[in-house]
């Protein structure tokens, strides 16, 4: 496997933006490329600081569009599908957490560097019947702050962010869970407030 993902980290390279969307793709969708795409895209981005932004936006559509392909097959396959692959509470777990948390369950796992657990949320999802919008919208935006905090981190210290984000990747990731529980907290709340002075 090792020499598979040698291969392929190789190939797109070789390609640059559009080897990083493929990667960022497949790595989302079918074929497990654990943390390939991070040290491609902090690669890319290291030798040209200028074009971060770029990269950035690149590895999040292509993020975006290969969880769209995996929510798809969730969505179409159903529980029954999903159930006959993964097995556990986990799979009971992660169900009853898109039910109650919705949008918010996709968000939070988006976030979190591997190994955390990401593509059974992603075809739970699917299963549970979250809206194919505010699911993309989730994943967008959950990677974008990933990105973007890593692409920063690459521009200040190169290819040590990798060692880095290895060492602190689990705290700055749940940093960023509570920032944006918080301001969801707000949001709601807010909402309701209004709604409520509306009345």
């Amino acid at each position: 496997m090792s020499e598979i993902v040698n291969k392929v980290r190789a190939f797109a390279l070789a390609l640059g933006a559009p080897g990083l969307f493929l990667v960022a793709f497949l790595d989302s969708s079918f074929l497990p490329l654990p943390g390939i795409t991070d040290v491609l895209y902090v690669v890319m981005v290291t030798r040209t600081p200028a074009a971060m932004i770029w990269y950035l936006l690149i590895t999040v559509v292509g993020s975006v569009a290969g969880c769209l392909a995996l929510y798809t097959i969730g969505k179409k396959g159903g529980e029954a599908f999903v159930t006959k692959r993964f097995t556990g509470p986990k799979v009971k777990s992660a169900i009853t957490s898109l039910q109650r948390n919705g949008v918010m369950a996709v968000l939070v796992p988006s976030l979190l560097p591997p190994p955390a657990p990401f593509k059974i949320f992603i075809l739970l999802a699917g299963v549970v019947g979250i809206s194919a919008v505010k699911f993309a919208t989730a994943i967008a935006i959950g990677r974008g702050i990933r990105y973007l905090a890593l692409g920063i981190l690459a521009v200040q210290y190169g290819e040590r962010a990798m060692a880095y984000m290895r060492e602190n990747g689990t705290i700055v990731s749940l940093v960023l869970v509570a920032v944006i529980a918080a301001g969801f907290g707000g949001y709601m709340w807010w909402s309701r407030a209004r709604a409520g002075t509306r009345a």
